[in-house]
């Protein structure tokens, strides 16, 4: 597929979210920042809420929602990539915060649930009824990882809660009809599905340690990251290492065909432009920022800004 580079020099790129004057804002981890990217490739810095904000989504108030998944170490400069690792040595927990867009101030709404801190926030999406759901990575240490999960919360920070525990999950989405939420497990390279039956609440699973609907799997060091639903339902979900790019699967049948990327870690897309047709997509270790035209509109978004 062919596409331009609108921005490079980016400190690991994610969670980009398409604005209505075409600007583009996404999140740099390694650098703790959230950068508006404008149509002739400027950068402009919203915010810098520190540790590592992740995934990003407009809520219903205008304001930006921030997974904060509280900083990484940092590996590969050597060979011209940013690499994150485990847990960054002044992390101390993750959180879901919310940026003023106008002014940049940063407010913490959650970093714990049920009394268990957050781990890593990754991903976000937010629904019609103006909730939204997040996933969390888990945190990574030497000799330990604590657990992720599925979680749905409330933009004014009057509640959350966890909606599956234990997996460490990383890119979320919703089908076209707000019934099913996907997410991808990225070192077990699975693409789940959950029927959502009500605020924060899935249909439970035969078998507790193996929750949701397996959509589709993929082979080998093929692994998983964020995603985007298009519009027709297909989960556009991104792939790294051995086949980086982001995959088109069917959620019927679970077949799949990956458009390739150069880049290792190709993160993330989002999809934007007037017939939300335009897709962004994050080539994260070398700190670059694509635009193509993709070949199905992208799922329209409960809010925009």
């Amino acid at each position: 597929m062919d596409f331009e580079i609108v921005a490079d020099g980016l400190a690991f790129p994610e969670g980009p979210v398409w604005m209505a004057d075409g600007s583009v804002i996404v999140v740099e981890i390694a650098a703790g920042r959230i950068t508006r990217i404008l149509a002739d490739g400027r950068k402009q810095v919203i915010a810098e809420p520190g540790g590592g904000p992740n995934g990003l989504a407009i809520g219903p108030d205008g304001a930006l929602y921030v997974c904060n998944n509280g900083g990484f170490e940092w590996s590969g400069q050597e060979m011209g990539m940013l690499l994150p690792g485990g847990a960054a040595a002044d992390y101390t927990t993750g959180r879901i915060e919310r940026v003023d867009l106008a002014t940049g101030t940063v407010d913490r709404l959650y970093d714990s649930c049920d009394g268990e801190s957050l781990s890593g926030p990754n991903d976000i999406v937010f629904d019609a009824a103006g909730g939204f759901w997040f996933t969390d990575l888990g945190k990574h240490r030497h000799r330990s990882t604590d657990a992720g999960g599925l979680y749905y919360a409330k933009p004014d920070g009057s509640g959350i809660r966890c909606a599956v525990s234990g997996p460490n999950m990383n890119g979320v989405g919703l089908s076209p009809d707000g019934k099913t939420v996907y997410t991808a497990l990225t070192t077990e390279r699975l693409l789940l599905a959950f029927d959502i039956t009500g605020d924060g609440e899935v249909a439970p699973s035969p078998l507790p340690a193996l929750p949701g609907r397996v959509v589709t799997s993929f082979p080998g060091r093929t692994l998983l990251d964020s995603l985007a639903v298009a519009a027709d339902g297909t989960v556009c979900v991104a792939t790294l290492v051995e086949a980086p790019g982001i995959a088109q699967v069917n959620p019927r049948t679970g077949a799949y065909e990956i458009v390739a990327f150069p880049d290792l870690l190709t993160t993330n897309i989002a999809f934007g432009g007037a017939d939300l047709q335009d897709a962004w997509v994050c080539l994260s270790t070398t700190g670059k920022l694509a635009r193509c035209r993709w070949d199905r509109p992208g799922l329209r978004l409960a809010y925009y800004a």
